[in-house]
C-alpha cells in the first residue's frame, strides 16, 4: 500500500469511489446525486491537499485535508476519509487517518476534527476512537440516513500534540 498526494489526473480513478460513498447517502453529507464537477471542486480543488492510496497502481481510498475554520481556529484541520467498497476492511482508513495526523504536523495544524460523523457509521466512529479521537460533541437527529432515518452526527476531535 502505498499513499501519495494526488494529482488532477487521479480524479479519472477517485469518482468512481466518491460516487458510490457520496451516492449511498450513509455516511457522508453531500447530496447523492453530486456531480463528476461538483465532486472535483469538493474533493480536488476546495481542501488544501488531497491524497489516495494505492496499491499496484491501483486507487483504492483518498482522503483530503483542509483548514477547518479560518482565522482563530485556522491550527485545526478537518479531513474526508473514502475507501472503495472493494477494499474496505484491509485497513486503509487507518493507515490513512494515521498519515493524515502525520501530514497535519508537517502543515503546521495542531489538531484534527471531524465535523459530522454520523453515528450509525459504526466502524467510522469505533476507528476514530481507537486512533484517539474523542466525541465533544453530538448534534441530535443532524443526519438524515436513507434507511435508518434521523440519526445523531457526532462531532469528534484530537489534539495532536503539535509543537506551538
Amino acid at each position: 500500500m502505498n499513499i501519495r498526494e494526488a494529482t488532477k489526473d487521479d480524479f479519472d480513478s477517485i469518482w468512481p469511489i466518491f460516487h458510490e460513498v457520496a451516492a449511498a447517502g450513509d455516511t457522508y453529507a453531500y447530496p447523492r446525486d453530486t456531480t463528476r464537477e461538483q465532486a472535483f471542486v469538493l474533493w480536488m480543488d476546495y481542501p488544501r491537499k488531497t491524497f489516495v492510496c494505492e496499491e499496484d497502481g491501483q486507487i483504492l481510498g483518498t482522503y483530503y485535508i483542509k483548514t477547518n475554520q479560518a482565522g482563530p481556529g485556522d491550527h485545526v484541520c478537518n479531513c474526508g476519509y473514502m475507501v472503495s467498497s472493494a477494499a474496505r476492511g484491509r485497513g486503509l482508513a487507518s493507515a490513512m487517518c494515521e498519515h493524515s495526523q502525520e501530514v497535519a504536523v508537517q502543515l503546521g495544524y495542531q489538531a484534527m476534527q471531524f465535523n459530522f460523523v454520523a453515528s450509525s457509521n459504526e466502524g467510522a466512529v469505533r476507528l476514530w476512537n481507537k486512533l484517539g479521537f474523542a466525541t465533544v460533541g453530538r448534534l441530535p437527529k443532524a443526519f438524515n440516513h436513507p434507511s435508518l432515518g434521523y440519526v445523531d452526527a457526532l462531532v469528534m476531535y484530537k489534539w495532536l500534540d503539535a509543537p506551538q
